[in-house]
């Protein structure tokens, strides 16, 4: 590690405890108590974490996230309770040690921090920038076929963006065929789906350099958003080959958290669309992110698999970004699980219209969660 990059961690560290250091004033907007639920959709078995925090005043925040163990939340307990909702950026670094949980935890503090201000989260955050947020769906499918029915049933939903799986190589470095396949999957979902369908090809880091580079060529005139992912973050400069030499948009940033590794995306132009992990970073972190991004002409899609409660955040968040592209939010396969999902958070939430999502009107991030359908809580 540079030395540069010790020196500012220690000052961080540093600046955070003496901002924690006073003893919290009690108040409406104390943290009384915190509560976990883990949720599993019934088809897909989809799992995700939320998180209830409570107030002496009696407001109730939400958050949400990939798990959440119990010796986890006994620790954040510790932390979050008798602490203002108010100090959600201090609390965010008190939390470091806990990644997936405090950005839950900050997920829910400006849940409060919205509804004791009266306002929806985004007006809170400086917004609105658009008053609507397009919308992508995932389609998780792995066959041509499978891919194909995922994509028409979104597209009868509502949606006109779709993130699309690679055709996965048969081994490194496999050249014709596996260009072959996916030129051949991306030109058969748009014959399908109709001119005005968008799509972002999801490599999930999977692809060599080199399989990038041809993916790329082979698809350029086909126009994808982008290509989600091409290869790992490991070689900038065999990186900086494939975004110097095409003209395809490069998105990258799911396993970023810190913004270092992003910097130095930035710093080579390396990146077009950043794709920060909701459920990693939590609002406050991925703002941050987009203040560095909009300084370079980058993008913002955040990543989200997750829940609904992750959409109502995700829809706050673009909603106060300048430089917001799209969306993505999970689009079940199975109508049990898409009742699920509307009875849990609320039926409009999700509800796409010409391929855009609807602004939360209500205060804070705007949800009714329907408390039967929770699941069990962490203990």
């Amino acid at each position: 590690m540079r030395e540069s990059t010790v020196r500012r961690a220690r000052l961080s560290a540093s600046i955070a405890a003496q901002a924690t250091a006073a003893a919290p004033a009690a108040g409406p907007l104390s943290i009384a108590n915190c509560k976990a639920y883990a949720v599993r959709e019934p088809v897909s078995k989809r799992q995700y974490a939320i998180l209830r925090l409570e107030t002496t005043g009696g407001i109730v925040g939400w958050g949400e996230t990939r798990a959440i163990a119990a010796a986890d939340l006994a620790q954040a307990v510790a932390i979050l309770r008798g602490r203002q909702a108010t100090e959600y950026a201090s609390l965010y670094a008190r939390l470091a040690a806990l990644p997936d949980l405090r950005a839950a935890a900050n997920m829910a503090l400006l849940d409060i921090v919205g509804q004791a201000a009266k306002a929806p989260l985004y007006q809170v955050l400086g917004g609105p920038t658009r008053h609507k947020v397009r919308a992508l769906a995932i389609v998780a499918a792995a066959d041509d076929d499978a891919v194909l029915a995922s994509c028409k049933r979104a597209r009868a939903a509502g949606f006109r963006a779709f993130v699309i799986p690679a055709v996965a190589p048969a081994s490194r470095n496999s050249g014709r065929p596996f260009v072959a396949a996916n030129r051949k999957r991306l030109e058969t979902l748009r014959a399908a789906l109709g001119e005005d369908s968008d799509f972002v090809v999801d490599c999930a880091a999977a692809l060599t350099p080199g399989d990038a580079a041809s993916l790329s060529d082979a698809l350029e005139r086909l126009h994808p958003l982008w290509l989600d992912e091409p290869c790992e973050i490991t070689s900038l400069a065999a990186i900086g080959k494939l975004a110097g030499e095409r003209v395809t948009p490069l998105g990258f940033g799911r396993s970023l958290t810190a913004s270092a590794g992003f910097q130095d995306l930035l710093r080579e132009d390396l990146v077009d669309v950043f794709r920060p992990d909701l459920a990693r970073n939590g609002i406050s972190q991925i703002r941050k992110f987009a203040a560095l991004a909009e300084a370079n002409y980058v993008a913002v899609a955040p990543y989200h698999d997750g829940g609904p409660v992750g959409t109502a955040a995700a829809l706050h968040l673009a909603a106060s970004l300048p430089n917001f592209f799209a969306q993505q939010i999970p689009v079940p396969d199975a109508d049990e699980d898409r009742r699920f999902r509307a009875a849990l958070a609320g039926a409009a939430l999700e509800s796409v219209t010409d391929g855009y999502l609807a602004l939360p009107p209500a205060l804070g991030l705007g949800l009714k969660i329907d408390a039967s359908l929770l699941g069990k809580e962490v203990a």
